[in-house]
């Protein structure tokens, strides 16, 4: 993709020889229901550009989302190279810079190409259409007897040379409002979306080209650590900013390289001239701090998310449940508990503020810009149009991480000095501080009629939640830790079966510990309470349950991937757990789940459909799990590059069988003890099964997010061939060799001594 350093702000803004589409400066939109919102009335001053063809005929484009490694920088280039019938390598991206792009929210619910990119759609086939105007005029000819080729523009007769882009625009200026309604291409006449195209930020990456924002390092530029509260992990309570008492600045003064310890509210940094420096001195600085009171217990996570107050919301209610349950021939009654994990970022989260005379310039690894720009104008007074955020690549969130709160430590230690300053977290701040992924409990009544049909389903869910606020607004006492539920806990509340007499219950509760959003937010522990029930309700009606999935599932869609998936992986139809293969101290299994995300607030959009059949075996005696085979369906509709889905696809089953498997942060005395790696183990390349990846391609249909959905079927997959191999459910993950031995042997279908 070619580099973007021919043009500037002010050329696209004020420049001639150029065609930029544009709309009028608007305040932040209005979020999605449920989603996060920037807290800010900031109204740009210029334009904001979506399309620029510039005087060489390249095209610039613009979008107000980020590339987390999701490969979107790819896919949106794809987009506008296919609607102005250009090359791939004439198109250059631009995402999530406060300043260049348009402010479209955050990079959450995988809407990046299914939502946030049909403007840049519209805007990309409106300079199309107004190109072929002006070579209509050029040439004296019909807009119809001309075509777009390789950025230019040629009459079908042949018999006249073409007209590149660039030569049409020369001489003015031309700007033209985003329009609502546009010609685009059809799907039909695609050459470059739905074809497999490398990733654009390979190649950077692999030759150890500046990319991350861990490797930027500025003229003058500082290093700052800072030293967080006793109150490790929490954002709520009376002590959030009024516990430190005092700091001893002269217990550092002595250090080599120290330039300055700052200290505000409850946010205590220290500044030095090298890395090593600043670590040092924030190990050294002596602190007093308040003694903390008032932390949850979280000893037992079900009882913390039982014992919290909470709001009810009445989601759906259809048929008449209660009557359906009293004469249900089999009553099932089931409670599943998901915990709290991290997002794992495998480098702790940085970033490098200059905070000076003209403004404040922050470049970070956030997946919200124009967020995290409202929020450093609360933090600091200052105007958000002196601050500009760079969006540079990191090591991952998966939703929100640190990378917002050390954005603000930044911003604080270089306004104390004056110059740029690199703020990284150490492993042990990230583990503990980071927002973690909400634990979930969620509670089924239903049961099975004597046809062996479903009687009814109530579903009630709680998923403590409170956006996470960036941290330093806290600690200096600019926000207040109010500790508001957030509504993020309906994801995929309803299941996908036909189930006629039902009620969908959400909780809203407030949070126990710092959480915020991660890949599959509440949809993801929902999932595996839904398709753990309606296995275990085949089981109990004696069929397989795949077929009994097809029997009630409400799409034909939802049938079609399935089928395609069991007929993939070979999936011969039988009751789980009929005839369980044994190979001594070994059980083997096979699971099934289906699922399609629905996000945001109820009732929400959907994202991609995804199954997964999941092939394992597991030691009785030692609880250790081996996954063998694995096979994953997903249906996107069309897949703007197919081989970025496929990436997508392996990143989710990856992740997911770690969450399954491993990953659960544990608490002592109210605090996190999931510390570092050794604390809070992930799944490791050695662990990893062949990953048979099946697209459905759906050119014809709109194009569905991709980064979440494969993740939401895992778990339960899992949980349905342990029980396929044991005989045993499991309701509570991770499953751990510690969690299955336990299971197994309280089960008592085994001899003891097997199993001892």
């Amino acid at each position: 993709m070619a580099d973007k350093s021919d043009y500037t702000r002010e050329s696209l803004l004020y420049g001639s020889d150029i065609l930029v589409i544009y709309r009028d400066p608007v305040t932040p939109p209005k979020p999605a229901p449920g989603q996060p919102g920037t807290h800010s009335n900031f109204t740009p001053r210029e334009p904001e550009i979506f399309i620029a063809v510039l005087s060489d005929s390249h095209i610039v484009a613009f979008n107000g989302h980020v590339d987390l490694g999701t490969g979107i920088r790819t896919a949106l280039a794809q987009i506008v190279a296919e609607e102005l019938s250009v090359t791939f390598d004439s198109v250059t991206m631009v995402l999530g810079n406060s300043v260049e792009a348009p402010n479209q929210g955050p990079t959450i619910a995988s809407a990046s190409i299914q939502i946030t990119a049909e403007p840049l759609r519209r805007a990309a086939a409106q300079a199309r259409e107004y190109l072929l105007t002006l070579a209509a005029k050029h040439f004296d000819t019909e807009h119809s007897l001309l075509s777009c080729q390789n950025g230019a523009i040629t009459p079908s007769d042949n018999n006249r040379s073409s007209v590149s882009f660039g030569e049409l625009l020369l001489g003015s200026r031309h700007a033209l409002k985003l329009a609502d309604e546009v010609l685009l291409k059809p799907v039909s006449h695609y050459t470059l979306v739905g074809q497999s195209t490398s990733r654009v930020d390979i190649p950077a990456k692999a030759t150890g080209q500046l990319t991350f924002i861990h490797d930027l390092r500025l003229p003058g530029m500082l290093h700052g650590r800072v030293i967080r509260p006793p109150y490790v992990g929490h954002d709520s309570g009376d002590f959030i900013g009024n516990s430190l008492i005092a700091v001893d600045e002269s217990s550092v003064a002595h250090l080599p390289g120290v330039v300055s310890v700052v200290v505000v509210g409850d946010f205590v940094g220290v500044v030095a001239e090298r890395e090593e420096q600043a670590a040092a001195a924030a190990k050294q600085l002596k602190i007093q701090w308040r003694s903390i009171k008032g932390l949850p217990q979280l000893d037992n996570i079900e009882q913390a998310l039982l014992d919290l107050p909470s709001k009810q919301r009445i989601l759906l209610k259809e048929g008449d449940l209660d009557s359906a349950l009293a004469t249900a021939q089999h009553p099932l009654n089931r409670h599943y508990v998901w915990p709290f994990q991290l997002h794992g970022s495998i480098g702790p989260s940085c970033s490098v503020a200059d905070a000076n005379e003209d403004g404040l310039h922050v470049w970070s690894g956030t997946q919200n810009p124009h967020s995290l720009r409202a929020d450093l104008a609360r933090l600091t007074g200052l105007d958000e149009g002196v601050i500009t955020i760079t969006r540079m690549e990191t090591s991952g969130c998966y939703g929100r991480n640190c990378a917002d709160d050390v954005g603000a430590d930044a911003v604080l230690l270089s306004q104390a000095v004056g110059r740029p300053v690199r703020v990284q977290l150490t492993r042990e701040q990230e583990h503990t501080w980071e927002p973690k992924g909400a634990a979930q409990y969620m509670a089924i009544q239903g049961g099975l009629n004597a046809d062996g049909s479903p009687a009814g389903y109530r579903f009630n869910t709680r998923y403590p939640s409170n956006s996470a606020p960036t941290l330093a607004l806290l600690l200096t006492g600019a926000a207040s830790p109010i500790d508001i539920p957030f509504e993020m806990g309906d994801r995929t509340s309803v299941p996908p079966y036909r189930y006629p007499h039902r009620q969908i219950v959400c909780d809203d509760v407030p949070t126990l510990v710092r959480a915020s959003w991660l890949r599959g937010v509440s949809a993801l522990p929902s999932t595996f309470a839904h398709e753990s029930y309606i296995d275990e309700l085949a089981y109990l009606a004696d069929e397989d349950p795949v077929t009994y999935r097809l029997r009630y599932l409400a799409d034909n869609r939802a049938c079609e991937l399935v089928e395609a998936l069991a007929e993939r992986a070979n999936w011969k139809p039988s009751t789980a757990n009929a005839n369980p293969r044994n190979d001594g101290e070994w059980r083997y299994g096979r699971g099934f789940a289906y699922a399609q995300y629905v996000h945001s607030k109820f009732p929400g959009f959907g994202a991609a459909l995804a199954a997964w059949v999941i092939e394992l075996k597991v030691n009785v005696k030692s609880g250790r799990v081996v996954v063998e085979n694995l096979y994953v369906g997903q249906d996107a509709g069309l897949m703007v590059n197919p081989a970025g889905v496929r990436h997508q696809v392996h990143g989710n089953v990856i992740q997911m069988l770690s969450r399954t498997l491993k990953e659960r942060v544990t608490f002592e005395d109210g605090l996190p003890t999931s510390r570092e790696w050794g604390g809070y183990p992930i799944l490791r390349f050695s662990e990893l099964p062949p990953i048979d990846v099946m697209l459905l391609d759906r050119p014809e249909l709109p194009p569905l997010g991709v980064g979440e959905s494969a993740s939401l079927p895992g778990a339960p997959a899992i949980a349905n061939a342990l029980f396929d191999a044991t005989g045993v459910r499991f309701t509570h993950p991770p499953f751990t060799p510690e969690t299955i031995r336990n299971a197994v042997k309280a089960s008592f279908r085994l001899p003891m001594e097997a199993i001892s």
